[in-house]
């Protein structure tokens, strides 16, 4: 068989490779082993949550209690048997692991249990290409897919090496591993050329928006906590916005960043962006994938950590996001807590966790609107903090200069004198520039100086 009637035949096949579709019927397994970091059946919640957000119909779910996990299968020899009964009564044509698996315990199985296996980031991989809509998107979920999928290329083709094959000659399945490394690397190659071209856009933008643009506030958090919905929310206080940020109930529901500008009651604006939700044990494969993206957040003026207050698994979910962002290098940017769904409590008392029983914390509901106006004044207060405070008076034919102020500036007071326009307030370390040599001090200076001057002469 030739290399291009192989390729062929691995066109024909794609349907059942192993992130080309999620099953219809899955079971769910889970493993209780020391250090593992959430409780097994919460954890397994959440991958229902998953599989639902793919679409797939979860039947049965099975724990094991383990010292170490088998090297071979993860789980041991009876309940692998036990599963694969399970499967067959249930008319699975799918089996999802809460784990990672290797390589190896993926091939055997599949051959055991005779049906589609899935791990965690297996399904986490399938959603992010079922969900990407731009280009950017769509290059960093194929990248990350391809970094999963080369070294469980052999499992796909094993078929053909068992119909065809000698001690002299290589198996056709063999040949078709090898084409299919080939291609994959150099797609990988393109896609990486691809990817360093997005990432050096992105930068190119964010020189820029540093150097003219306004303040960057990133909302962050654990996904469907209400980052979206949020965004919306806020940037609805701004008529120039006329698109809003998808919003649902179902984990990733958006993956592509969205920018909106926000206008403060004062007339100050600052960019909203909304990033990809977080989750734990997030795939270190998508975390190199979207580093183009998830820069945005390390390089934000002031994070915004969303947390579903409601959510009964809301510290571990807080913990899993502080992990991701130390991760990406953002683990000491500027934050603010905004607790969402707070109208879904019972009780006024929120206990909270790790870094953020340290940070300012506000109580909102995005969803109705309730303590937006308190959320905005924190987010103003802690952007002050990074900006340069300014009392200066501007020359009435310097109106440009106001209306920067006006646009960008947290003002303070604001009054109109003889010789100017008197503001104070505080300034974008980015726009300040050009105020300073209006500095109310620095004239006062200035003319005490010159009064010097001329008394000694």
């Amino acid at each position: 068989m030739s290399e291009q009637s192989i390729r062929n035949t691995g066109a024909d096949n794609q349907s059942s490779t192993l992130l080309s579709r999620a099953p219809q019927r899955a079971m769910l397994v889970g493993v209780d082993m020391p250090g593992t970091d959430w409780p097994v059946e919460e954890s397994l919640d959440e991958l229902a949550q998953l599989a639902a957000t793919a679409g797939v119909v979860c039947v049965d779910r099975v724990t094991q209690k383990l010292a170490r996990p088998h090297p071979g299968t993860l789980l041991g020899s009876g309940k692998v048997q036990e599963i694969a009964e399970l499967v067959r009564f249930h008319d699975c044509d799918g089996v999802i692991f809460d784990l990672e698996l290797t390589p190896g315990q993926h091939r055997t199985l599949e051959r055991e249990l005779e049906t589609q296996v899935l791990d965690r980031t297996a399904l986490i991989l399938i959603i992010f290409g079922q969900r990407a809509q731009t280009k950017e998107g769509r290059l960093q979920v194929e990248m990350a897919q391809i970094e999963y999928d080369l070294p469980r290329l052999a499992r796909q083709w094993s078929h053909l090496s068992r119909q065809k094959g000698s001690v002299q000659q290589r198996g056709e399945g063999e040949k078709q591993i090898e084409v299919d490394r080939r291609m994959l690397r150099r797609e990988k190659e393109q896609l990486q050329e691809d990817l360093e071209h997005v990432r050096a856009q992105r930068q190119l933008h964010r020189d820029r928006r540093k150097d003219v643009g306004a303040p960057v506030v990133a909302l962050v958090g654990y996904t469907n906590a209400g980052k979206s919905t949020l965004l919306n929310r806020l940037a609805s206080t701004s008529s120039t916005n006329s698109t809003s940020s998808l919003a649902e109930d179902k984990l990733f529901a958006t993956l592509d960043p969205m920018t909106r500008r926000v206008r403060l009651t004062g007339g100050q604006e600052f960019l909203l962006t909304d990033t990809v939700g977080f989750v734990q044990r997030l795939p270190t494969v998508l975390v190199a994938a979207f580093r183009a993206t998830l820069e945005e957040v390390a390089e934000a003026d002031l994070l915004v950590h969303v947390v579903d207050a409601s959510s009964p698994h809301m510290l571990n979910q807080i913990k899993a996001v502080e992990q991701v962002l130390e991760e990406i290098g953002a683990g000491g940017c500027p934050m603010i807590v905004a607790l969402n769904k707070a109208d879904l409590l019972s009780s006024d008392i929120i206990q909270i966790a790790g870094i953020a029983t340290e940070l300012p914390a506000v109580r909102v509901s995005a969803l109705n609107g309730t303590g937006m106006d308190e959320l905005l004044r924190c987010i103003s207060d802690n952007l002050v903090l990074q900006f340069d405070a300014l009392d200066v008076v501007i020359p009435y034919e310097r109106g440009e200069l106001v209306a920067q102020f006006h646009q960008f500036g947290m003002i303070e007071e604001e009054c109109y004198e003889a010789n100017g326009t008197h503001m104070r307030g505080h300034m974008p370390k980015n726009h300040s520039g050009p105020l300073l040599a209006f500095q109310w001090r620095f004239i006062e200076d200035e003319a005490e100086s010159c009064q010097n001057l001329l008394g000694k002469q």
